[in-house]
Formats: C-alpha cells, structure tokens, sequence
C-alpha cells in the first residue's frame, strides 16, 4: 500500500507541471497585466512602468518566468501578485479554509441524501417512492448552479422578511460584527453556511442518487446477494450488510472524480452570496490577469484533486477485501 501511495504521488507531479505551465500560457497571453496601471490618469512615467514590470518578472522570457515561480512555490513562495497589497501565500491559505469548510459540509450532506435516495429507490425499485426520488434527482441535476444559488438566496431573503427579523443568512460567510462568545460565533458562521451549502450538496445530489441507485441495483442483482438471500438471510441484513458496502465503491469514485467539479460549483456559490473564498480570489485574478495568483489556485485545486482520488483509491481496499494494492 505505502510502496503504491508513493507511486501515485510520483507520477502526479508532471501532471501538476503540465496542467499549472499551460494555465501560466493561457494566463500570459491573454492580455496585459499592466494595462490597469497604463490605463491610468495621469499615465505613469516610463521608470514606474519599468520597475513595475521588474517586480513581476515581466522583463523576462514566459519559459524564464514559469520557471522562477515552480522554484519558489518549493520554498513557499508563490509568486508577486499584480495587486501590491496582496500577499498570494497568505490569501491562499486563509481563503481555502473558507471553501473547503463550504465544501466539506455540502460533500457531507449530498452523499448521506444520495446514499439514502439511492439504496431506497434500488430496494424500492418501480415503486412510487423510486419514481418520486427520481423525479427530485433529475430537478436538481437540470438547475443551472447559479440560477439555484440565486433562487434560494431570494428565498432566504423573502423568508426575513416576512418573519421580521433574520433566520438566514444570504451574504458573506460570517457577520462582521458578533456579539458573545465562541458559540454567538459558531451559530453566526453555521446560518451563514445553511443557503450555500444547500445550494452545493443539492446539485450534486441529483446525479450521485442515480449513481448510487444503479450500483445498488447492480449488486442486488449479483449472485452472492441472491445467495445470501437463498439461505435465509432477511432482506434488511442483506442490504445494509452485504450488498450496500460493494454498492458504495462508484459512490466513492464519482465523489473524488466530482472533487473539482464542487471547487468550480462553489466559484459560482461563492460569487452569489459574496464569500471571500478561493472562488472570489480566482474571479478577481482573472480580471486583474494576476497570473501568479491564478496559478496558485490552480495548484491548490491540482494538489486537492490528486489527494482525493489517492484517497479513494485506498477507500477501495476498505470496502472490498478483494482490492489489494501490490
């Protein structure tokens, strides 16, 4: 297992080079980084300009420029940033706590609502309850993430107002002003996260039910559940015993393979109720064509994804003793 953890994370490292040198392309030719400062009026002088474009290694080669940044992101340091009030390294870091607490409790929430959804709907197969679940699966799987994000934050906005006073929080991720102690705080930050993460979990939900759903089918339909059953073995041991931690094992591909998919759903959650999360950060280094920055949400997403799917892979030997690692 070890001697197989070290060889996934071996060959992920030219992928994370491949994939944050074509973004560093991508970023570089599309525009100017200094227009914002040329722009200005009055112009800046040439010398301000000059020494502007030094400190981000503008006066050197794209190959040169990639490869002064990888080294330094070895040693912590993630690059200058177009903004000079910005430290990247530190917006990094503080704004991932905030995505990740969002997405933590949305993966959370979706798995346990597609786990129940689907293994009901596989036991109940054909039946009102299946076609009531699928029916809820393919209305949330058809919604448009933003459109979802902004109906409910005009929900919870109505619902304010008619009871007088605020139940749900729909902007930013905690107040700025919280009276009390470490619980005011906790409280503060639970009713800002209630709206993004129903937004998040149930986009995901609609399609992880399905997967969930047909997996489950699949293996009640397998020769060992059926002969479990042919020895008298109730149908609830079977389900829940037996067949159910087989059913889980695409559960738990499709959740790590989804992993960026959320990070990509939670910039537009994000961008609706006005989070200073790592979806924020990346709205904002695009339009100031901050390419160091844009990088370093990139490796963070990259560093993320591969970690996932290591873990999902090691899930697996967890959930079928037959998967072993060499």
């Amino acid at each position: 297992m070890l001697t197989y953890t070290i060889r996934r994370l071996l060959v992920s490292i030219p992928v994370i080079i491949a994939s944050t040198f074509i973004v560093f392309l991508l970023v570089t030719l599309s525009g100017d980084p200094l227009a914002n400062l040329k722009g200005r009026n009055p112009p800046p002088s040439p010398q301000v300009v000059a020494v502007e474009a030094e400190r981000l290694h503008l006066d050197q080669p794209v190959l040169q420029r990639y490869w002064t940044w990888i080294t330094g992101v070895v040693h912590g340091d993630f690059g200058p940033s177009v903004r000079t009030n910005v430290d990247i390294g530190h917006e990094i870091v503080t704004r991932f706590g905030v995505t990740l607490r969002l997405i933590a409790v949305a993966v959370v929430l979706a798995l346990l609502l597609a786990v129940f959804v689907g293994v009901v709907s596989a036991v109940k197969q054909y039946s009102g309850i299946d076609y009531g679940f699928t029916f809820a699966a393919f209305l949330f799987l058809s919604m448009p993430s933003f459109w979802f994000a902004v109906l409910l934050k005009q929900g919870g906005i109505s619902l304010n107002n008619l009871v007088g006073r605020q139940v749900v929080s729909t902007i930013g991720e905690r107040s700025v002003i919280v009276e009390g102690g470490t619980w005011a705080h906790l409280t503060d930050a639970a009713g800002h996260l209630v709206l993004p993460t129903i937004s998040l979990a149930l986009i995901s939900f609609g399609a992880w039910s399905r997967f969930q759903r047909a997996s489950m089918l699949d293996v009640l339909n397998s020769d060992y559940v059926l002969f479990a059953r042919a020895k008298g073995l109730s149908r609830r041991r079977v389900v829940v015993k037996h067949a159910l931690r087989t059913a889980l094992i695409p559960m738990v591909t499709i959740t790590a393979l989804d992993f960026a998919a959320l990070i990509s759903g939670a910039v537009i959650t994000e961008t609706v109720f006005q989070w200073r999360g790592l979806g924020d950060f990346l709205v904002s280094s695009v339009n100031e064509r901050d390419a160091y920055a844009v990088l370093a949400w990139l490796l963070v997403v990259a560093v993320a994804v591969i970690v996932f799917n290591l873990i999902a892979d090691l899930l697996y030997a967890l959930l079928d003793p037959r998967i072993r690692y060499e």
